[in-house]
Formats: structure tokens, C-alpha cells, sequence
């Protein structure tokens, strides 16, 4: 019998380091960087990743037959070097900063990779696996189609940049990815989001996620000056920016005086008060994004015939642009790469290695290979015992249906409930692994999770994690959604009538009222980022929703991620702990062991870590 091929995939060096294991043709193992080091965003050579990925698939890295670095640095360092001399004399101090690290870690990448898996596998360099490089936006490409349950689609890839391309199209038909066209920087619509994003005081490759949340609390006042004078936006959905507005290229900042000018005033300083022309602005960016990706999918769609699309790059994170998409967008069937940004490329990069440098035939898994996303790590009872004992914790181990029972009846008190378990969440949403879970009918439970458990802005919106078998119950939403990567409305039946100064209330006033039979999860236009709950990837979980639906008819809950503001998602029982005992939630769940605040010893820790964590 042949011996199995390990494929390592590698993304790192930008932000969002990652790594992927795939074993003739199977994802084994992912995980962020992120988890391990504990700095949010980290960009870092994906050493823990790695190990885990090798430990998960119970190999050493001298058992990995190719290794493939998700874009090629040296086509990357290309546009760098053009792009500042097209622009010169502008952002020398931009290109002073720049050049040192290029010229010492990612233009000769190839050998920084070399000498990194050296150093982790304590061996040779000759010793190595064969180190292969592919396209940025073909590593997003491999991501969304080679996992995705279709025979054949179309792939829609949209970022900030990734060597040259910041778009890119493709037909995709058994193992085979053909490039139809692309958007080449600097002309961008994930840099064009990411210059809203800092004009509105948020952090850039962070708080995207934020701007869209702002967006249903305004209006979009500014959406035909954004269309009529920072970009030349025609009918199939291509565009060219006007570079006089921004600073991207050359500069230390995303926009500039003349921006300013046209938005009557400067940029939002961070964590100041959030003003109507922050929201209006985030409204604005938000149409003009959603009507650029219904003009790229309807051209897409003529192209190629499929009924299917498939999404990746960040800007398929964008899951209110998502839901319109497949609401109104010509597509019949949408899938979208739960890991959709860099870290995903990881992935790709080794599908890709699989299926094309390999020639390997690719058959689709009806119900994707994303196996629910929980591809990371996971513990077992001796490993989680010891680590709560190490933090003198007071905990009781239950059997799965009291365990289960015991939870649904804390929520139903409206308490808020640490939920770790099975394997970790590959990419940005917790998905009922490493999560915070409540009372979606609950009308506090929304302030009190922002306020004094993830620490962070009242206007930040829930999901609703929903069973699968009810959604339709609750969402008009026609499908799954189990990644929470689209946004449906709550059905009209459920939705409060509103009347007199509820009806008149404007900008996060909005928030004081109760929108819906499950307000926890209802956002100020009545709608709702859903995950839905598959008895098949996330059985506990699943469990859990039923046992609430037994106690209370209602078979949502809200989840929101498995950390506070600033920090990564928790990736160890000790990191759940200590997320646990930093904030007012009132109990935790490791596997099968159930914690009570109360019941805890005395935590005698100073707010001083909140200043180690760097805001989005």
C-alpha cells in the first residue's frame, strides 16, 4: 500500500498566520497562529500552529512530503517597488520602514522558511520537504472550491491585496481552477472598506466586522459621493479608485486631507464618542460594497453558467453583503470559506499542491470538508483536570445529558455560560467550540455580554446560534448558514411592534429597544448574523439547543466569541479559566467539567492585563 501524502500549507509573515495539514486530499488539522501565542492577529512564522498541526496527524515534520507558502513574495516585493516609484517622490518614510524588513526576512523567503523548519525539526536543511509557493488569490480560490460540496462553480475572491490581484474570478470544475479575470491594486474594494474603517476610528484588518455593525445605525447619506467621486464604478462591477483620495500607497495612513475635505472633517480619533457621521458613513461604504458584490456576481454568473458561487478573501467575511448575495444575487447556491481571509490560504495553498502540482482527482463532499470548521486542537480529562487544579478551581464533572440539561437551565436564569468544547474553531467566528453563550430571549443580555463579559462597544451585535431543523422558524433565511457567515432577517411574526418614541428613536439610542421574541439576537434593522446548529458536526452543541428548546420552547441561543476585546479566541482550558475569572461571566463548561462563579476561589489578579491587549 502506497504511503499517505502530507501536504503542510503555511500563510504567515502579513497577518493571520496559519497552518494546515491536508492527508491525500483530507484537512486533518488547521489552526491560527493566534490561539497559541495568545497576540491577536499575530503574523509570525505559524511555529505552534505547525507543531499542532504535525501532533494532530501524529507525524514529524520529516513525514511531510511538500510544504506550500500560500502566496510568492517575490511577485508581492514586485508591486512594492512599482508602486513606489510610480508614485515618487510621495511615502519615501513610508518605503524608509518598509524596505529593512523585506531586504532581512520576506524577500529571500524561501530560505527564512528553510531556516525556520530547521530550527523546528531540529534537523538539516537538505532534510527538509520540498518547499512549493503559489498565487495569493489561487491559495483563496483552492480554499473556497476544493473544500465546497460543488462539482463545479464559479469562485469570487475579494480582498485588500494579495501580490498584484485584490479581485479575482475563476471557473472551477473538478480539480481544475481556471482564472477568469482580476482587479489589480491599487484599485480595491477591501482597502476601500479598510479606509472607511480607519476614518471611523477603527483599527485596520480588525475592525472591519465593527464597521459593519455600526452600518444598520445610520443612513447611507454618502453612498452617490462615494460612487461619483472616489471611484469609476461601471455595470459589470469592475472599478478604478481615485488615488488623490487616499494614502494606502504610499503613506502611513489609509486617507488624507483631501478625504477629509470631502467628508467634512478628519478621521475619527480611536475610542472617542461614535457620532451620526460615523454611522452614516459605515451605512454608506456598506451599500456601495454590497451593490459592487451584486454587480461582480451577476457578471460572474453570465461567464460561466454554474449555479454555484463560491466566496473567499476577506471581504467574504462581509456576511450582510453575503446574505443580499443570496437573497438577490443569480446564483442558486452560495458557499463560502469559513476561513475565508489569509488564514484560510493555508488550506488552499495545500489543496492546491494536492490537486494540481500532484494531479490528484478531486470528488466533493456533499456536505463540505470543512468538517463544521473545528479542525483545531482539543483536550482530554486528565489534561483539563490538571489544568484546573493548577488554578486551585472548584469544578463538578457531569454525564453529556446533565451536563447539557444543567447549562440550559443556568441560561433559562439568564446566566452567562463559557462554553469549551471538542475541537477549536478554524477562523474568525466561534461556532460552538470556544464560546459565550445566553438567553437570546433576554432583553439585557446583549449589554450585559458587551459591557461586562467581552468589554467592549454597546453597539456590537450577537448571532444567534439557531437548530438547523428550525431555522425557518425563526430567520428568513431559505438554507443553512453554519459558518455565520449570512445575514437573514428575523421573521416578521417574531418582530415587536414599535410605536411612538420607540419608533422615533435614532443612532445607538435604538439599542434600548427590544426587537424581536429573542431581542438578544436582533439587530436595530431586524436582522441577525446565524449559525446553524448541525447535529452531524457539532453533536453536543446541538444537544445543548435542544435541551434549551425542552426547557423553554425556544430553540436559539446566542453565541458570541470565547474572549474579551482585543484578545484571541481561547485556546486552552488555562486561557478558558482565566477569560472566565476576568469577567462577570457565571459559569464555565470544559468538556465535561461545569464551573460556578461563585463556587471559585477568590481571583486575585489586577485589571493590569487589559493593558496588554491591543483594542481593535
Amino acid at each position: 500500500m502506497k504511503p499517505p501524502v502530507n501536504i503542510l500549507g503555511i500563510s504567515a509573515y502579513y497577518h493571520d498566520s496559519a497552518a494546515a495539514l491536508v492527508r491525500d486530499g483530507r484537512i486533518v488539522a488547521a489552526a491560527q497562529e493566534e490561539r497559541f501565542s495568545r497576540k491577536k492577529h499575530d503574523p509570525g512564522f505559524p511555529r505552534d500552529a505547525i507543531c499542532y498541526c504535525l501532533s494532530e496527524a501524529g507525524i514529524s515534520l520529516t513525514d511531510i512530503d511538500h510544504v506550500v507558502f500560500y502566496d510568492k513574495p517575490l511577485v508581492k516585493f514586485e508591486r512594492l517597488l512599482e508602486t513606489y516609484l510610480a508614485f515618487a517622490p510621495r511615502g519615501l518614510k513610508s518605503f524608509i520602514i518598509a524596505m529593512p524588513i523585506w531586504l532581512k526576512e520576506k524577500l529571500y523567503l524561501k530560505s527564512t522558511l528553510k531556516q525556520e523548519f530547521a530550527e523546528l525539526g531540529s534537523c538539516g536543511k537538505k532534510d527538509l520537504p520540498q518547499i512549493l509557493f503559489t498565487e495569493h488569490h489561487q491559495s483563496h480560490a483552492a480554499s473556497a472550491f476544493f473544500p465546497s460540496p460543488f462539482d463545479d462553480a464559479a469562485v469570487l475572491c475579494l480582498d485588500g491585496v494579495g501580490e498584484w490581484a485584490t479581485g479575482s474570478a475563476w471557473r472551477a470544475e473538478g480539480r481544475d481552477l481556471a482564472p477568469l479575470w482580476e482587479i489589480d491594486f491599487p484599485h480595491s474594494l477591501g482597502l476601500l472598506y479598510s479606509a472607511f474603517t480607519y476614518y471611523c476610528g477603527f483599527r485596520v484588518n480588525s475592525g472591519e466586522y465593527k464597521l459593519m455593525g455600526l452600518a444598520p445605525y445610520g443612513e447611507p447619506k454618502y453612498r452617490d459621493l462615494i460612487i461619483d467621486k472616489l471611484m469609476d464604478l461601471k455595470p459589470d462591477g469592475s472599478f478604478r479608485l481615485d488615488m488623490e483620495f487616499f494614502e494606502y500607497c504610499t503613506g502611513l495612513t489609509m486617507t488624507n486631507a483631501r478625504f477629509d475635505a470631502l467628508f467634512g472633517g478628519p478621521p475619527r480619533q480611536p475610542e472617542s464618542t461614535i457620532t451620526q457621521r460615523e454611522m452614516d458613513m459605515a451605512a454608506s461604504v456598506q451599500s456601495v460594497t454590497e451593490e459592487i458584490v451584486l454587480r461582480l456576481a451577476n457578471t460572474l454568473h453570465g461567464q460561466c453558467g454554474s449555479e454555484n458561487l463560491c466566496l473567499a478573501g476577506g471581504v467574504a467575511l462581509n456576511c450582510v453583503a453575503n446574505g443580499r448575495l443570496l437573497r438577490e444575487g443569480p446564483f442558486r447556491n452560495i458557499w463560502i470559506q469559513p476561513a475565508a481571509g489569509d488564514a484560510g490560504g493555508a488550506i488552499g495553498a495545500a489543496l492546491i499542491a494536492w490537486h494540481q502540482y500532484l494531479e490528484n482527482e478531486r470528488v466533493a463532499d456533499p456536505a463540505d470538508a470543512m468538517q463544521g470548521s473545528y479542525l483545531g486542537p482539543a483536550f482530554g480529562a486528565s489534561e483539563i483536570r490538571r489544568a484546573l487544579n493548577e488554578f486551585g478551581a472548584v469544578f463538578e464533572t457531569r454525564e453529556e445529558d446533565s451536563l447539557v440539561d444543567r447549562v440550559a437551565a443556568l441560561m433559562e436564569e439568564g446566566k452567562v455560560v463559557g462554553w469549551f468544547q471538542g475541537r477549536m474553531e478554524f477562523g474568525p467566528r466561534a461556532l460552538g467550540g470556544r464560546s459565550i453563550i445566553g438567553d437570546a430571549r433576554n432583553r439585557d443580555m446583549q449589554k450585559v455580554m458587551n459591557l461586562k463579559i467581552k468589554f467592549r462597544e454597546s453597539f456590537r451585535p450577537f448571532a444567534p446560534s439557531v437548530l438547523a431543523e428550525r431555522v425557518q422558524d425563526y430567520f428568513e433565511l431559505d438554507g443553512q448558514s453554519p459558518y455565520m457567515l449570512v445575514v437573514a432577517d428575523v421573521r416578521e411574526n417574531l418582530r415587536s411592534s414599535l410605536s411612538g418614541d420607540d419608533l422615533d428613536r435614532e443612532g445607538l439610542d435604538r439599542l434600548a429597544v427590544a426587537r424581536s421574541e429573542i431581542p438578544a439576537v436582533t439587530h436595530v434593522d431586524n436582522s441577525a448574523r446565524i449559525q446553524t446548529v448541525h447535529r452531524e458536526t457539532n453533536p453536543r452543541y446541538w444537544k445543548l439547543l435542544k435541551a434549551f428548546e425542552k426547557r423553554t420552547g425556544c430553540g436559539v441561543i446566542v453565541n458570541t466569541s470565547f474572549n474579551v476585546r482585543g484578545e484571541p479566541i481561547v485556546g486552552t482550558p488555562e486561557d478558558a479559566y482565566r477569560c472566565f475569572m476576568r469577567t462577570e461571566m457565571d459559569a464555565l463548561v470544559i468538556e465535561n467539567c461545569l464551573m460556578l462563579k461563585e463556587e471559585q476561589p477568590e481571583w486575585g489578579e489586577t485589571d493590569e492585563w487589559r493593558k496588554s491587549l491591543e483594542l481593535d
